[in-house]
Protein backbone atom coordinates (compact mmCIF):
# COMPACT_ATOMS: atom_id res chain seq x y z
CA UNK A 1 0.00 0.00 0.00
CA UNK A 2 1.69 2.99 1.09
CA UNK A 3 4.78 2.15 1.65
CA UNK A 4 5.57 0.86 -1.71
CA UNK A 5 4.77 4.54 -2.36
CA UNK A 6 7.45 5.97 0.01
CA UNK A 7 9.66 3.33 -1.64
CA UNK A 8 9.38 4.71 -5.06
CA UNK A 9 9.95 8.31 -3.48
CA UNK A 10 13.62 7.25 -2.44
CA UNK A 11 13.99 5.22 -5.23
CA UNK A 12 13.40 8.03 -7.68
CA UNK A 13 16.09 10.42 -5.66
CA UNK A 14 18.65 7.44 -5.96
CA UNK A 15 18.13 7.13 -9.54
CA UNK A 16 17.99 10.60 -10.04
CA UNK A 17 21.91 10.88 -9.15
CA UNK A 18 22.82 7.79 -10.75
CA UNK A 19 24.69 9.28 -13.28
CA UNK A 20 26.74 11.24 -11.58
CA UNK A 21 27.31 10.48 -7.39
CA UNK A 22 29.99 12.03 -5.48
CA UNK A 23 31.97 9.03 -5.81
CA UNK A 24 31.71 7.92 -9.39
CA UNK A 25 32.76 11.48 -10.44
CA UNK A 26 36.14 11.40 -8.53
CA UNK A 27 39.28 10.37 -11.32
CA UNK A 28 40.70 8.27 -9.25
CA UNK A 29 37.23 5.97 -9.30
CA UNK A 30 37.41 6.56 -13.30
CA UNK A 31 40.78 6.15 -14.16
CA UNK A 32 40.60 3.11 -11.82
CA UNK A 33 37.71 1.72 -13.88
CA UNK A 34 39.63 2.72 -17.53
CA UNK A 35 42.80 0.81 -16.50
CA UNK A 36 41.26 -2.25 -14.75
CA UNK A 37 38.63 -2.78 -17.96
CA UNK A 38 41.96 -1.91 -20.55
CA UNK A 39 43.39 -5.06 -18.59
CA UNK A 40 41.27 -7.27 -17.95
CA UNK A 41 38.25 -7.05 -20.57
CA UNK A 42 39.61 -7.94 -23.71
CA UNK A 43 41.18 -10.46 -25.71
CA UNK A 44 42.80 -13.00 -23.13
CA UNK A 45 42.48 -11.43 -20.13
CA UNK A 46 38.62 -11.66 -20.96
CA UNK A 47 38.55 -15.15 -21.80
CA UNK A 48 40.39 -15.61 -18.39
CA UNK A 49 38.17 -13.86 -16.21
CA UNK A 50 35.45 -15.64 -17.50
CA UNK A 51 37.25 -19.00 -17.36
CA UNK A 52 37.48 -18.82 -13.48
CA UNK A 53 34.29 -16.15 -12.70
CA UNK A 54 31.90 -18.55 -10.75
CA UNK A 55 29.00 -19.77 -12.62
CA UNK A 56 26.36 -18.76 -10.66
CA UNK A 57 28.11 -14.89 -10.74
CA UNK A 58 27.49 -14.71 -14.83
CA UNK A 59 24.35 -16.45 -14.66
CA UNK A 60 23.28 -13.61 -12.78
CA UNK A 61 24.66 -11.12 -15.14
CA UNK A 62 28.17 -9.61 -13.89
CA UNK A 63 30.57 -8.85 -15.78
CA UNK A 64 34.32 -8.07 -16.07
CA UNK A 65 32.91 -4.28 -16.79
CA UNK A 66 30.98 -4.82 -13.09
CA UNK A 67 33.93 -5.97 -11.42
CA UNK A 68 36.22 -3.43 -12.34
CA UNK A 69 33.40 -0.99 -10.95
CA UNK A 70 33.14 -2.69 -7.58
CA UNK A 71 37.04 -3.19 -7.18
CA UNK A 72 37.18 0.29 -8.01
CA UNK A 73 34.54 1.60 -5.52
CA UNK A 74 36.43 0.14 -2.95
CA UNK A 75 39.71 1.27 -3.52
CA UNK A 76 38.11 4.95 -4.11
CA UNK A 77 36.14 4.47 -0.39
CA UNK A 78 39.44 3.29 1.25
CA UNK A 79 41.02 6.45 -0.22
CA UNK A 80 38.12 8.56 1.46
CA UNK A 81 38.19 6.91 4.29
CA UNK A 82 41.62 6.76 4.80
CA UNK A 83 41.82 11.09 4.43
CA UNK A 84 39.41 10.99 6.83
CA UNK A 85 36.27 12.03 4.27
CA UNK A 86 33.02 10.86 4.16
CA UNK A 87 31.59 7.92 2.90
CA UNK A 88 30.42 8.61 -0.60
CA UNK A 89 27.93 7.15 -2.88
CA UNK A 90 28.51 5.66 -6.16
CA UNK A 91 26.34 5.61 -9.05
CA UNK A 92 23.10 6.63 -6.68
CA UNK A 93 24.34 3.72 -4.30
CA UNK A 94 26.01 3.48 -0.60
CA UNK A 95 28.60 1.04 -1.42
CA UNK A 96 27.39 -2.73 -0.58
CA UNK A 97 29.83 -5.53 0.28
CA UNK A 98 28.53 -8.29 -2.69
CA UNK A 99 27.61 -11.18 -1.19
CA UNK A 100 27.53 -14.44 -3.51
CA UNK A 101 25.59 -12.48 -6.27
CA UNK A 102 24.05 -10.50 -4.49
CA UNK A 103 24.51 -6.51 -4.66
CA UNK A 104 22.27 -5.18 -1.87
CA UNK A 105 22.19 -8.64 0.41
CA UNK A 106 20.02 -7.14 3.66
CA UNK A 107 17.45 -5.87 1.32
CA UNK A 108 17.61 -8.42 -1.56
CA UNK A 109 17.05 -10.68 1.46
CA UNK A 110 14.40 -8.75 2.92
CA UNK A 111 12.31 -8.38 -0.58
CA UNK A 112 12.46 -12.46 -0.65
CA UNK A 113 11.04 -12.26 2.50
CA UNK A 114 8.58 -9.88 2.28
CA UNK A 115 7.48 -12.12 -1.16
CA UNK A 116 7.19 -15.05 0.91
CA UNK A 117 5.14 -13.65 3.97
CA UNK A 118 2.84 -12.48 1.03
CA UNK A 119 2.54 -15.85 -0.05
CA UNK A 120 1.78 -17.60 2.66
CA UNK A 121 -1.20 -15.09 3.65
CA UNK A 122 -1.93 -16.01 0.75
CA UNK A 123 -2.32 -19.41 1.22
CA UNK A 124 -3.91 -18.98 4.54
CA UNK A 125 -6.47 -16.67 2.51
CA UNK A 126 -6.76 -19.44 0.00
CA UNK A 127 -7.34 -22.30 2.91
CA UNK A 128 -10.07 -19.97 5.20
CA UNK A 129 -11.88 -17.56 2.98
CA UNK A 130 -14.48 -19.66 0.28
CA UNK A 131 -14.92 -18.68 -2.93
CA UNK A 132 -18.14 -17.10 -3.27
CA UNK A 133 -16.72 -14.26 -0.77
CA UNK A 134 -17.81 -10.93 -2.63
CA UNK A 135 -13.75 -9.85 -2.52
CA UNK A 136 -12.46 -12.96 -2.78
CA UNK A 137 -11.32 -12.65 -7.04
CA UNK A 138 -9.94 -8.42 -5.95
CA UNK A 139 -8.19 -10.09 -3.02
CA UNK A 140 -6.38 -12.70 -4.53
CA UNK A 141 -5.70 -10.28 -7.10
CA UNK A 142 -3.89 -8.36 -5.38
CA UNK A 143 -1.64 -10.62 -3.51
CA UNK A 144 -0.72 -12.15 -6.94
CA UNK A 145 0.16 -8.50 -8.35
CA UNK A 146 2.36 -7.84 -4.51
CA UNK A 147 3.92 -11.02 -5.46
CA UNK A 148 5.05 -10.33 -8.79
CA UNK A 149 6.63 -6.86 -6.92
CA UNK A 150 8.47 -7.94 -4.45
CA UNK A 151 10.17 -10.72 -7.58
CA UNK A 152 11.55 -8.09 -9.21
CA UNK A 153 12.41 -6.18 -5.56
CA UNK A 154 14.57 -8.77 -5.37
CA UNK A 155 15.93 -9.15 -8.16
CA UNK A 156 16.47 -5.66 -8.99
CA UNK A 157 18.89 -5.64 -5.32
CA UNK A 158 20.43 -8.59 -6.81
CA UNK A 159 21.31 -7.12 -9.50
CA UNK A 160 20.83 -3.08 -11.12
CA UNK A 161 20.36 -3.08 -14.58
CA UNK A 162 18.08 -0.91 -16.64
CA UNK A 163 15.59 -4.06 -17.01
CA UNK A 164 15.37 -4.89 -13.24
CA UNK A 165 15.05 -1.24 -12.53
CA UNK A 166 12.14 -0.14 -14.59
CA UNK A 167 10.55 -3.93 -13.92
CA UNK A 168 11.00 -2.67 -10.24
CA UNK A 169 9.79 0.58 -10.30
CA UNK A 170 6.76 -0.65 -12.58
CA UNK A 171 5.42 -3.49 -10.70
CA UNK A 172 5.51 -1.19 -6.94
CA UNK A 173 3.39 1.17 -9.24
CA UNK A 174 1.48 -1.40 -10.44
CA UNK A 175 0.66 -2.23 -6.62
CA UNK A 176 0.03 1.12 -5.70
CA UNK A 177 -2.83 1.64 -8.43
CA UNK A 178 -3.94 -1.87 -7.55
CA UNK A 179 -4.55 -1.05 -3.90
CA UNK A 180 -6.54 2.24 -5.05
CA UNK A 181 -8.42 -0.57 -7.22
CA UNK A 182 -8.97 -2.80 -4.09
CA UNK A 183 -9.93 0.58 -2.03
CA UNK A 184 -12.81 1.51 -4.73
CA UNK A 185 -14.18 -2.49 -4.99
CA UNK A 186 -14.24 -2.77 -0.84
CA UNK A 187 -15.49 1.09 -1.04
CA UNK A 188 -17.75 1.60 -4.08
CA UNK A 189 -17.91 -1.50 -5.92
CA UNK A 190 -19.89 -3.56 -4.23
CA UNK A 191 -22.96 -2.13 -4.39
CA UNK A 192 -21.86 -0.26 -7.69
CA UNK A 193 -20.17 -2.78 -9.88
CA UNK A 194 -20.65 -0.70 -13.28
CA UNK A 195 -18.07 2.27 -11.18
CA UNK A 196 -15.76 -0.11 -10.53
CA UNK A 197 -15.97 -1.71 -14.07
CA UNK A 198 -15.11 1.90 -15.41
CA UNK A 199 -12.10 2.60 -12.71
CA UNK A 200 -10.57 -0.27 -13.50
CA UNK A 201 -10.34 0.48 -17.03
CA UNK A 202 -9.30 4.40 -16.18
CA UNK A 203 -6.34 2.46 -14.11
CA UNK A 204 -5.42 0.16 -16.49
CA UNK A 205 -5.13 3.04 -19.23
CA UNK A 206 -3.22 5.09 -16.70
CA UNK A 207 -0.79 2.20 -15.67
CA UNK A 208 -0.93 1.50 -20.00
CA UNK A 209 0.27 5.58 -20.35
CA UNK A 210 2.90 5.41 -17.82
CA UNK A 211 5.16 2.65 -18.56
CA UNK A 212 4.61 3.47 -22.35
CA UNK A 213 5.71 7.00 -21.86
CA UNK A 214 8.48 5.61 -19.88
CA UNK A 215 9.66 3.08 -21.81
CA UNK A 216 8.90 4.22 -25.33
CA UNK A 217 9.76 7.85 -24.94
CA UNK A 218 11.73 8.80 -22.02
CA UNK A 219 12.72 7.45 -18.41
CA UNK A 220 12.02 10.43 -16.47
CA UNK A 221 12.49 10.14 -12.44
CA UNK A 222 11.01 13.62 -12.00
CA UNK A 223 7.86 12.54 -14.03
CA UNK A 224 7.82 9.05 -12.43
CA UNK A 225 8.33 10.72 -8.72
CA UNK A 226 5.34 13.26 -9.15
CA UNK A 227 2.84 10.33 -10.64
CA UNK A 228 3.77 8.05 -8.15
CA UNK A 229 3.73 10.50 -5.27
CA UNK A 230 0.35 11.38 -6.50
CA UNK A 231 -1.49 8.16 -6.32
CA UNK A 232 -0.15 7.41 -3.27
CA UNK A 233 -1.48 10.10 -1.62
CA UNK A 234 -4.75 9.35 -2.82
CA UNK A 235 -4.48 5.67 -2.13
CA UNK A 236 -3.63 6.72 1.62
CA UNK A 237 -6.41 9.05 2.32
CA UNK A 238 -9.48 6.80 0.52
CA UNK A 239 -8.32 3.55 3.07
CA UNK A 240 -7.91 6.13 6.28
CA UNK A 241 -10.77 7.77 5.46
CA UNK A 242 -13.01 4.28 4.91
CA UNK A 243 -11.06 3.38 8.01
CA UNK A 244 -12.27 6.13 10.30
CA UNK A 245 -15.46 5.75 9.41
CA UNK A 246 -15.96 2.38 9.81
CA UNK A 247 -13.73 1.37 12.68
CA UNK A 248 -16.38 1.33 15.27
CA UNK A 249 -19.11 -0.30 13.29
CA UNK A 250 -16.68 -3.42 11.80
CA UNK A 251 -13.87 -3.77 14.71
CA UNK A 252 -11.49 -5.85 12.01
CA UNK A 253 -11.08 -2.40 10.11
CA UNK A 254 -8.63 -1.20 13.00
CA UNK A 255 -6.10 -3.79 11.40
CA UNK A 256 -6.47 -1.99 7.85
CA UNK A 257 -5.88 1.48 9.63
CA UNK A 258 -2.93 0.65 11.69
CA UNK A 259 -1.26 -1.04 8.48
CA UNK A 260 -1.47 2.86 7.07
CA UNK A 261 -0.44 4.77 9.55
CA UNK A 262 2.24 2.00 10.17
CA UNK A 263 3.13 2.08 6.24
CA UNK A 264 3.35 6.03 7.23
CA UNK A 265 5.26 6.18 10.06
CA UNK A 266 8.22 3.41 8.94
CA UNK A 267 8.96 5.24 5.82
CA UNK A 268 10.71 7.90 7.82
CA UNK A 269 13.19 5.32 8.19
CA UNK A 270 13.82 6.16 3.87
CA UNK A 271 14.71 9.52 5.56
CA UNK A 272 17.64 8.70 7.69
CA UNK A 273 19.85 7.85 4.87
CA UNK A 274 23.24 6.58 5.86
CA UNK A 275 26.25 4.49 4.65
CA UNK A 276 25.22 0.73 5.72
CA UNK A 277 26.15 -1.10 8.87
CA UNK A 278 28.86 -3.60 7.88
CA UNK A 279 28.62 -2.12 3.94
CA UNK A 280 25.19 -4.72 4.23
CA UNK A 281 22.69 -3.13 6.09
CA UNK A 282 21.39 0.89 5.44
CA UNK A 283 18.28 2.63 6.32
CA UNK A 284 16.17 1.03 2.80
CA UNK A 285 16.94 -2.87 4.42
CA UNK A 286 15.74 -1.87 7.44
CA UNK A 287 12.48 -0.32 6.02
CA UNK A 288 11.97 -3.55 3.99
CA UNK A 289 12.69 -5.68 7.05
CA UNK A 290 10.35 -3.69 9.35
CA UNK A 291 7.16 -3.58 6.35
CA UNK A 292 7.37 -7.64 6.82
CA UNK A 293 5.00 -7.91 9.87
CA UNK A 294 2.94 -5.32 8.40
CA UNK A 295 2.15 -7.04 5.15
CA UNK A 296 1.09 -9.91 7.04
CA UNK A 297 -1.26 -7.63 9.24
CA UNK A 298 -2.68 -6.04 5.82
CA UNK A 299 -3.69 -9.84 4.82
CA UNK A 300 -5.23 -10.77 7.77
CA UNK A 301 -7.16 -7.87 7.56
CA UNK A 302 -7.93 -9.08 3.86
CA UNK A 303 -8.99 -12.35 5.44
CA UNK A 304 -11.34 -10.99 8.26
CA UNK A 305 -12.85 -8.36 6.10
CA UNK A 306 -13.73 -10.71 3.31
CA UNK A 307 -15.35 -13.52 5.38
CA UNK A 308 -17.24 -10.35 7.52
CA UNK A 309 -18.84 -9.54 3.95
CA UNK A 310 -19.77 -13.51 2.91
CA UNK A 311 -21.55 -13.63 5.81
CA UNK A 312 -23.16 -10.90 5.28
CA UNK A 313 -23.90 -11.87 1.65
CA UNK A 314 -25.68 -15.11 3.04
CA UNK A 315 -27.60 -13.56 5.72
CA UNK A 316 -29.19 -11.05 3.09
CA UNK A 317 -29.67 -14.21 0.58
CA UNK A 318 -31.76 -15.97 3.74
CA UNK A 319 -33.83 -12.86 4.05
CA UNK A 320 -34.54 -12.98 0.53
Amino acid sequence: MAGRTARLVLLAGAAALASGSQGDREPVYRDCVHRCEERNCSGGALRHFRSRQPIYMSLAGWTCQDDCKYECMWVTVGLYLKEGHKVPQFHGKWPFSRFLFFQEPASAMASFLNGLASLMMLYRYYTSVPASSPMYPTCVAFAWVSLNAWFWSTVFHTKDTDLTEKMDYFCASTVILHSIYLCCVRTVGLQHPAVVSAFRALLLLMLTAHVSYLSLVRFDYGYNLAANVAIGLVNVVWWLAWCLRNQHRLPHVRKCMAVVLLLQGLSLLELLDFPPFFWVLDAHAIWHISTIPVHVLFFSFLKDDSLYLLKESEAKFKLD
